[in-house]
This record gives structure tokens, sequence and C-alpha cells, in this order.
């Protein structure tokens, strides 16, 4: 019974040192598309969620690039499309994310300009992946209106209006069967603690980054497990 055990044991362990290797050897690539809450705004450039997203999979044994990160702060729509075309990206990536609408919203862009946009940015990113739907997922755009830049500004509505973005980028996602992960919850049970936001007040700090992360992390590797085995 001893002996069976043990060698049940040794099974699982070179099955998952099996596994490691095959993770390791993949050497996988990421794309992250968005504005200034993809770029990290007011954070050190390792701390934003996307480098953080990364390094949390290299420590479950996956083997990543250093993300390529397409994103300014202050980008609508109209203009991480322009960006895309500028990079004149040729490769495809084993990961992509998109994150993107906030400026419209502030900037009370037509809704519709929103929505058209962000079907060509979801199908933009569909190109540059290796995987299609499987290989790429959508974040929700936080709530701003809790945050003191906002406040002080007496901004009002902000809540609504970005529940209405998120609601058509989910649709659009949904739409491309790409994962839509919601972190806009986060908002509300930061409102008021000053460590989650940065300097400026207005963007997320390095642990609301880790919050944002917290939602998706498991999922996501899920996503990218899934993908090393086709």
């Amino acid at each position: 019974m001893r002996k069976d055990f043990n060698l049940l044991n040794l099974f699982f362990m070179v099955g998952l040192f099996l596994n490691i290797l095959a993770l390791q050897s993949q050497n996988m690539t990421y794309l992250a598309l968005g504005d200034s809450y993809t770029i990290g705004e007011a954070v050190e450039t390792q701390k934003n969620w996307p480098n953080v997203l990364t390094k949390q999979l290299e420590a479950d044994g996956f083997s990543l690039q250093k993300p390529k990160i397409i994103a300014v702060t202050g980008w609508r729509t109209d203009e991480l499309i322009s960006a895309i075309e500028k990079e004149n990206l040729a490769k495809k990536y084993d990961l992509v994310s998109l994150l993107i609408g906030v400026n419209n919203q502030y900037q009370k862009k037509d809704i519709n300009q929103y929505k058209n946009e962000f079907e060509h940015l979801i199908q933009i990113g569909l190109s540059k992946s290796k995987y299609n739907a499987q290989g790429m997922f959508v974040v929700s755009i936080p709530d701003y209106g809790v945050s003191d830049f906002a406040k002080k500004k007496e901004l009002q509505k902000v809540a609504e209006e970005i529940a209405t973005y998120n609601k058509i980028a989910k649709q659009i996602a949904e739409k491309y069967n790409i994962v839509f992960y919601n972190i806009t919850p986060i908002s509300k049970s930061i409102e008021g603690n000053k460590s989650m936001f940065a300097e400026d007040k207005l963007h997320p700090s390095a642990e609301q980054y880790q919050l944002w992360v917290d939602v998706f992390y498991e999922k996501v590797k899920n996503q990218l497990q899934t993908l090393v085995k086709q």
C-alpha cells in the first residue's frame, strides 16, 4: 500500500514537472491595448496591471516576454485605433487584452462612436491573436466617480455613464465570444480609501491594480493553460 502511494506521488510530481516545462517552453507573448488605466498613469511601469499579471503568471511557471503595451493617458477609442495602425504590428500574440473608453465618456463623445470603434478594436485584437477569441479578454472601465478628483470637479452621473459604456463593451465582447472581466465593483469598495489612488487622486494606485488582477488572474491563467494544450 505504501509503495503504491509513493508511486502515485511520483507520477503526480513527474506530471506536474512536465506541465511546468511545457509552460516554460512556450515563451508566450502578450499585447495590452488601452489608455491610462493600462499604461498605469502615475505608478511605476512594473506595477501597472499588465506587468503585475505577467509577473504572477511567470511565478506560476509560465514563460512570458515583457508585455507589449500600446496605451497612452487620454486616448479615446479612435486614438487607440490610429496608434495601433501606426505600430504596424507584424506578429500575432498569445494573449491580447483591451480596456478603453473612459476618455470617450469624460470628453462626452457620441456613444455610438464608442460602440462602433470599440467593435473595430475588438476585430483588431482578434486579428493580432494567435488563438482568436480564446486568446483575448476585455477589462471593464472602473468608476472614477468615487475618486477625490471627480468629487472636486463635481462630476455628475459618472457611475451611470460608465455603466452604459461597460454594458456596450460586454455585449460586443460576448458577440465575439471574448471573455469580459468586470473590475468595476471594486470602485465602490475602495471609495474613500486614499491608498487605492495614485498621487493625482484620480488614477489607481499599485494596490488597486493588484485588486484588479486578483479578480481575473485565475481565469486568465486557465485561458493560457488551455492554449498551451492546443
